[in-house]
């Protein structure tokens, strides 16, 4: 599938609570979760190499309908209940509609 919709988000952890925010954005790579869903063709999770409370998200999804639709769920609205506890401040967002490009992990 190709991505039609995406967004990067920096989140900022409270301090120390970089690790538990990185692992709970994780498990949206579980079965059933956001991440896991055939909608979802990238989600990678990055933290930035100076300041260990700040991660990064990108998401690619088939298309802005189809993530909202996963993230109106229960198991996305859990992990973004759990992540409100986590953060220092609000996260910043940027849309974009991906062009091209390569991941290998």
């Amino acid at each position: 599938m190709i991505a039609m919709y995406g967004f990067n988000a920096t989140l900022t952890a409270k301090p120390g609570m970089g690790d538990p925010l990185v692992d709970l954005l994780l498990t949206g790579l579980d079965e059933g979760s956001p991440g896991a869903s055939e909608h979802c063709v990238v989600y990678l999770v990055s933290r930035s190499a100076s300041a260990p409370d700040v991660v990064h998200i990108t998401e690619g999804w088939t298309s802005e309908e189809d993530h909202h639709r996963i993230f109106a769920g229960e198991a996305a609205q859990a992990i973004v209940a759990r992540i409100d506890g986590l953060l220092a401040e609000g996260s910043q967002y940027t849309d974009y509609v991906p062009v091209c490009g390569k991941a290998a992990f």
